[in-house]
């Protein structure tokens, strides 16, 4: 991981204790969403590099008469199969090919997305760009050609609105679906994360495993369109197999893992999060910068509105990571795939063996409540001066010396081990401790 190189900013007074604790977490739900010019490397400017490139011009993968270039493309990657997680609720520019005897499936790491329907002549892929946020592409699918990525921008007209928190990005919904997948827009839709209700969770999406008596919208249908909130949720709980809802041999695997779905609602927030910090950021400092500029003092301190925009999106940043208001779960969540493990082998450990990728899943998601993607390239890509903001407040936290009362569910046992977690595995935050 590279470590930034973060100036000190403690003479201008932004490192102030006082001023995070007046500071109000920004509310990032609202409708205003940013225009995608207003980054310093225009959205749809060519030439971006980022965890998909890997794939471009690449030339001999092998080809499956069913699946294409997908299990190869995985594999490139860095994907497990067992991340697979499968919707069938029409909400997809595929949407004439996805039915529930036809999901479409999902596979996902830290930072790229992949999703394949059966009979399509493309696969979709999207990865969190470090700089931009969501940027989307499609693959063709066709035998003996070089892999040509296409920008599909268009994929914009969802994936930049209120639901990504305004910036270019990917989100979990959950919908009421008819039988036939198509989902009733007269009763709305859930935007998921660690924070929603387990009840309103997973509607149009399959999802084996266990959860004792917590029930959610996963595995169901809505069948009465003038009442779609009347669903069967007992016939969706703790569905181990999906054999008996459609032909599961025609995926990689038969699985679509409950636990898999939570990181998964989890990142992608958290991915748009980053991004809405970079962008709300970046921003108001450049509007400081014109400020300064106008009144001939390039040293002059930050104005009390660039101080509430910068400190306000790093607070709200650090909330999310350090799952404030999540969900309690009442009943421990077992996944069926293999997916616990390959999560837990893929991410840093410290001398002890222990990882922010250490799962939970008995009242909680994870062990230690502060999100893997801190180790995300996109943090990097933040402002050095909001990183060096983010790591002390972070660090002010972890040390019990937050007057806040924001964090105070974070019993000290917790708040040691991720300190000492983050100081044994993440470089950047390591060398802020020295500062």
């Amino acid at each position: 991981m590279r470590v930034p190189m973060l100036r000190s900013f403690r003479i201008l007074g932004l490192l102030a204790p006082a001023a995070f604790l007046s500071a109000q977490v920004a509310d990032f739900g609202g409708s205003y969403v940013y225009p995608t010019d207003q980054i310093p490397v225009p959205y749809s400017a060519a030439g971006e590099r980022n965890a998909v490139s890997v794939l471009r011009g690449l030339e001999g993968l092998p080809f499956d008469p069913e699946k294409g270039y997908l299990l190869p493309v995985l594999e490139k990657l860095g994907i497990p199969i067992s991340s697979q997680t499968l919707v069938f609720s029409k909400t997809s520019f595929q949407a004439p090919l996805i039915h529930p005897r036809a999901p479409r499936a999902l596979y996902f790491n830290d930072d790229v997305y992949v999703g394949w329907v059966p009979g399509s002549d493309v696969l979709e892929i999207s990865v969190a760009d470090p700089v931009r946020g969501g940027v989307f592409y499609t693959l063709a699918q066709r035998r003996g050609q070089r892999l040509t990525l296409r920008r599909a921008d268009e994929c914009l007209q969802c994936h930049a609105s209120p639901r990504t928190l305004g910036v270019p990005g990917h989100m979990v919904r959950s919908v009421y679906p008819a039988p036939d997948g198509f989902p009733h827009t007269n009763i709305g839709s859930f935007v998921t994360d660690h924070r929603t209700p387990f009840e309103q969770r997973f509607g149009g999406w399959y999802v084996t495993g266990s959860h004792g008596s917590m029930r959610h919208l996963g595995n169901t249908f809505a069948p009465d369109e003038e009442q779609p909130d009347k669903v069967d949720r007992e016939s969706g709980a703790n569905v181990a197999s999906l054999t008996s809802r459609f032909d599961v041999s025609a995926y990689p695997s038969p699985h679509s893992d409950i636990v898999a779905l939570m990181v998964l609602e989890h990142q992608t927030t958290g991915h748009n999060y980053i991004t809405r910090v970079n962008y709300e950021t970046r921003n108001a400092l450049k509007a400081q910068e014109t400020i300064n500029a106008l009144t001939n003092e390039p040293d002059a301190p930050w104005s009390d509105s660039t101080r509430r925009r910068v400190h306000g999106a790093v607070e709200a940043l650090l909330s999310y990571f350090l799952f404030a208001g999540e969900t309690p779960l009442p009943e421990p969540v077992t996944g069926t795939s293999a997916f616990t493990g390959d999560f837990r082998a893929t991410g840093p450990a410290d001398q002890d063996g222990r990882s922010l990728r250490e799962f939970d899943l008995k009242t909680r998601l994870f062990r230690h409540r502060c999100s893997f993607l801190i180790y995300s390239p996109a943090m990097n890509e933040l402002p050095a001066v909001v990183q060096e903001l983010f790591y002390s407040r972070l660090r002010v936290v972890l040390r019990g010396e937050d007057d806040s009362g924001r964090y105070a569910y974070l019993p000290k046992s917790e708040r040691r081990a991720i300190l000492g977690i983050l100081a044994g595995t993440h470089p950047a935050f390591r060398a802020s401790m020295v500062r």
